[in-house]
This record gives structure tokens, C-alpha cells and sequence, in this order.
């Protein structure tokens, strides 16, 4: 049976959320969805698309669009396993795409834990990709005064620019240079009322959907990485825009590593949970296709902080290209620290 795909849709309080979302579910390709978000009264899906909702149950209702939205009134492992068994006897239209919105001060990573980590979801949902919003107007001073907000963009696998027709091309440009100091491996976006493609924002997992092939090159993206510099700021320097000396975001850092030669499987997972041990919490996303002594294909890792997916054993190589090659995005951790660390 194939996975459902979970996108998990996360930005700051009135980056515009909610917004793309009504947007997105007013395509055709998205009228197998269901959405879960954490109190349905206080969504703001627009009216047109719930004009003709009907109640299923009490946290469950159909859309007009076709989709299927669904309110965490409980924990979120309950709220989605019971979604599922509810499409499976019917009782609501089958759906085959999950979109979960957080909280605007949430912390994206106990839903990436859920997704990635808990052995009764992973047997029906897989995490498609993390979507974060952020707006034009405010996105600078949000990067600068909240810690969570930082922390959702360094997470993203597609970064959205919401309402860039309400600021200037100045701030447009720096909070566009600002994002991918911090993640320079996501995909910007610029969009106005919500106006987005989905093939733009979803299925950027390890698997391309259609071709069911493994695509690694692109889901790692490494080479955004080259020439990316270490995020250190501090109120003597001379950017063109004005920051405050305590921005969080000075604290990250984005890099590759990168080893020629093959890996004992058994010594680099020790030195991985020996770090995980150690600076779990500052693990803020790591992806990494790694040459293990012995196989014929690499392993794929995926984490975020403490909680990592099962590792992936590919049979071949997905290209000529045999390196190791680890992506992370710390805070307050140099590649230095890294690599001493990791000893690879």
C-alpha cells in the first residue's frame, strides 16, 4: 500500500498560512486532500471555500473544494490514525495528500518527530516536505525577535514569500538574501494572496512520485551549500540593512561535508549518536547520502534535532558521483565542531 504524503505547513502569526492554503486547495489537484489544523474555528479558510462544508462529525468536515479538514482536538498521532481508519471504511471520501498547519508559534519538530519516527504512522503517512511562510512586511523583525520563526525557516524544504505586493523591492531583496543565509538549500518563492502552484510546494521528498525513482541529487541539493558563508553577525558589521545585535539567526550555520572514501557503518553511528548525545538540540535539519564499507549502494539519513528517520539502504548509486555527502544546518555549532566530531 503506498503512503499517504504529509506536507506540513508552518510560518509565524500572520505570515499568510492560511491564506496559501485556501489558495492551494482551490486546485483540482488538491481535491483529494485533508487537512488537519489545530482549531478549526480560528482557520479563516475563506468563505468561498466553506460555503458548502458539511459536517461529518464534530471535528470533521467536507469542504466545497472536495477536501477533507479536520481539527487537532487531541493529540495529533490519534487525530491522524483515526482520519485513516475513517477513509478506510468510508466513512469520508478517500484522500490521498495530508496537509497539516501548525500553530503560528509552534515548533514544527514534534510534528516532523511524528512523521518520521512513529512506526504506526510511517505505516500510513510519509513526510512529503515542510512548507514555511514567511511575509515581506514583517518577516524581518519576526526573524529578528522570535526564535521559533528562525527555526521554521532553517526547516523548510520550500520557503513561501507572502505578501510581497505590501513591501518594497528593498525588503523583498533582503529578506530573500536573509532566508538563504539560513537555508540556502530551500526554494524561495514569492507569492501575493496566496496565489501558489502546488507542483511548486509539494512532493519535494526523497521519492519523486511519478517516476518512484529516488532523487537525491535534488532533494539533497548540496551544491546550494558551496559558497554559502557562516551566519555571524554582530553590530559592528556593515550590511546594508540595520539588524538588532541579538538576532537569532546569527547562531546559524549552514554547511556540507563532504568525504571521499568509505565509511565503517558501525563507527559513524556511534560518533552520530555520540552528537545527537551531545548538541541534539541544535541539529536543526541534517540530510546525507553516506558510501558505507561494504555496500553496493549508500545510505540516505534524514534528521531533525534529536529524531532521524530510519536510515534508507539503496541498492545502487542514484550517479556516478560515490562521495559522502552530510548537508547540516546548526545553531551554534561550527563545521568544525562537525567534523572533529564525526572524525569521517
Amino acid at each position: 500500500m503506498a503512503k499517504i504524503p504529509a506536507t506540513i505547513l508552518t510560518g509565524f502569526l500572520g505570515s499568510g498560512k492560511t491564506t496559501l492554503l485556501a489558495q492551494l486547495l482551490r486546485h483540482p489537484q488538491m481535491d483529494k486532500s485533508a487537512v488537519i489544523v489545530n482549531e478549526f474555528g480560528e482557520v479563516g479558510l475563506d468563505h468561498d471555500i466553506l460555503a458548502e462544508s458539511e459536517d461529518i462529525d464534530s471535528n470533521t468536515v467536507l469542504l466545497s473544494s472536495g477536501c477533507i479538514c479536520c481539527s487537532i482536538s487531541q493529540d495529533l498521532q490519534i487525530t491522524m490514525l483515526d482520519l485513516f481508519a475513517k477513509r478506510e471504511k468510508k466513512e469520508i471520501p478517500t484522500f490521498n495528500r495530508l496537509v497539516i498547519e501548525t500553530t503560528g508559534l509552534a515548533d514544527p519538530a514534534p510534528i516532523i518527530h511524528t512523521l518520521m519516527t512513529v512506526d504506526l504512522i510511517n505505516s500510513f503517512y510519509r513526510l512529503d516536505g515542510i512548507i514555511t511562510t514567511v511575509d515581506t512586511v514583517n518577516g524581518m523583525n519576526t526573524l529578528d525577535r522570535q526564535t521559533e520563526s528562525v527555526k521554521q525557516a532553517a526547516v523548510a524544504d520550500r520557503i513561501v514569500i507572502t505578501k510581497s505586493d505590501l513591501g518594497s523591492e528593498q525588503e523583498l531583496s533582503k529578506l530573500r538574501a536573509r532566508l538563504k543565509e539560513i537555508n540556502p538549500s530551500s526554494p524561495l518563492l514569492t507569492v501575493v494572496m496566496g496565489e501558489a502552484e502546488p507542483d511548486k510546494l509539494l512532493n519535494t521528498s526523497l521519492f519523486d512520485p511519478k517516476t518512484k525513482v529516488p532523487d537525491v541529487e535534488g532533494w539533497l541539493n548540496e551544491q546550494a551549500y558551496a559558497g554559502s558563508m557562516p551566519v555571524r553577525h554582530n553590530h559592528h558589521d556593515h550590511h546594508s540593512h540595520h539588524h538588532d545585535v541579538n538576532r537569532h539567526d546569527d547562531h546559524i550555520r549552514a554547511f556540507c561535508i563532504t568525504r571521499e572514501t568509505a565509511i565503517n557503518a558501525e563507527s559513524f553511528q556511534s560518533m552520530l549518536e555520540n552528537l545527537l548525545e551531545l548538541r541534539g538540540h541544535d541539529l536543526l535539519r541534517v540530510k546525507g547520502i553516506i558510501n558505507l564499507e561494504g555496500r553496493p549502494g549508500p545510505a540516505v539519513i534524514h534528521g531533525v534535532q534529536h529524531f532521524f528517520h530510519k536510515p534508507l539502504f539503496m541498492k545502487t548509486w542514484p550517479s556516478e558521483d560515490r562521495r559522502t555527502r552530510l548537508v547540516f544546518i546548526t545553531r551554534d555549532i561550527s563545521q568544525k565542531v562537525i567534523e572533529n566530531t564525526l572524525s569521517i
